[in-house]
């Protein structure tokens, strides 16, 4: 089978969405070689980031040709152009969109849904931002052949959001990248804490610090967790809610025990998660919730939030709170701090859960979908034709 791509967000994107269109490409070439992957990019950088996906014998990268369009207009006119041409079985958007004329193409598409972030929190978007993606990302559900969702919470999500049959969406989960499953030496954790000068205890949060994330419920809580152990959050800053963060650390007198960090690498963050006490995630609304999945996986406890899908990434790893109640995320860290709740249970049970999400799985879990989605598009299609000719 030939496989069409979007890979913008493999090659330029370092965090969710690019991680996970990595894992799918990577995953579909590794077990199924036969295949032959193209990636549409409209430009390409090679990065370390790259480096697994370029290694793959069956995986090309595809750019924009000489004439005709370019960059971003290339990538929502333009790559219906090269599907024809280049022969494509099927192609998949995997990061929520697909080109505004995809149906010329005229073959089967399939479209991963992330979340419908921007209608169920607006207010985290810009007016401009949320009338965008809701436009994209609406008109993508409908034009696809088939939807691939990542938890049963966004498939339930979308279905409600734009109207469409259930039975157009096939929840395919994701999974983590394999430097999260692999295990570290003290040795190199040290070095890690030395290089970024981190605190010998401390609670990680990973994820872009914006309202959504909940930064500021686990600082709260913080004020009543034991001196000495720290707050590391690893992020980029959004809207300006870093500063409220701090602010409220300072009111409640734990500016000095938050470190933030951003822009980490490699095998930084697989190390921090290695490294932390707790993995803390009280996010309000999520699509899966990766940094939940990625905790579980490093073996380590995890406490997240009620109301979205964590507890699909989490099952019996995590300890959940609710994402209004200082109270109850204080409790659960106390609980695991001071030996209150069976630690090492919880961790057996995220390992044991985390299973369920490798990268083999994942790609057969994608790869069953494109076989029933060509199978069923080129069937129709040969019946209308029949039709045609009567």
């Amino acid at each position: 089978m030939k496989i069409g791509y979007d890979a913008k967000r493999a090659v330029f994107n370092n965090t969710g969405l690019g991680n996970y269109s990595r894992l799918v490409i990577e995953g579909i070439a590794s077990e199924n070689p036969e295949d032959s992957l193209l990636l549409y990019t409209p430009r390409f950088q090679s990065h370390p980031r790259t480096a697994c996906m370029e290694k793959l014998a069956n995986v090309e990268f595809r750019l924009p040709p000489p004439q005709g369009f370019k960059g971003s207009m290339w990538r929502t006119f333009g790559i219906p152009n090269n599907l024809r041409a280049d022969g494509v079985d099927i192609y998949h958007g995997l990061s929520n969109e697909l080109p505004l004329n995809i149906t010329s193409a005229g073959i089967p598409t399939v479209l991963t849904i992330h979340d419908v972030i921007y209608r169920k929190l607006p207010h985290d978007y810009t007016l401009v931002d949320r009338i965008l993606d809701d436009f994209k990302y609406g008109r993508s559900c409908r034009a696809a052949t088939h939807i691939i969702a990542v938890s049963e919470c966004t498939r339930k999500d979308v279905a409600e959001a734009y109207g469409i049959d259930p039975d157009k969406i096939s929840v395919v989960y994701q999974g983590c990248a394999e430097s999260f499953r692999k295990e570290f030496s003290p040795a190199e954790i040290d070095a890690l804490r030395q290089r970024l000068n981190l605190p010998h205890r401390y609670i990680l949060q990973v994820g872009t610090i914006e309202p959504r994330k909940n930064l500021e419920l686990t600082v709260r809580a913080l004020a009543s967790v034991p001196e000495g152990i720290d707050l590391v959050a690893v992020g980029r800053d959004r809207l300006g809610y870093r500063r409220k963060v701090e602010r409220i650390a300072e009111e409640t007198g734990v500016r000095n025990r938050i470190h933030f960090f951003e822009g980490l690498e490699g095998d930084a963050i697989p190390l921090l998660n290695r490294g932390a006490e707790i993995i803390a995630y009280p996010s309000r609304y999520e699509g899966f919730g990766i940094p939940v999945l990625e905790g579980i996986t490093c073996g380590r406890p995890v406490v997240a939030a009620t109301g979205s899908c964590l507890e699909e990434a989490g099952g019996g790893g995590a300890i959940y709170v609710s994402p209004d109640s200082p109270r109850e995320m204080a409790n659960a860290l106390n609980a695991i701090i001071h030996g209150e709740t069976d630690v090492e249970s919880i961790i057996g049970r995220g390992k044991e859960h985390s299973q369920k999400f490798n990268i083999s799985d994942v790609a057969s879990g994608v790869r069953s979908v494109y076989n029933k989605v060509v199978d069923k598009f080129f069937s129709d299609l040969g019946k209308k034709q029949v039709r045609n000719c009567k």
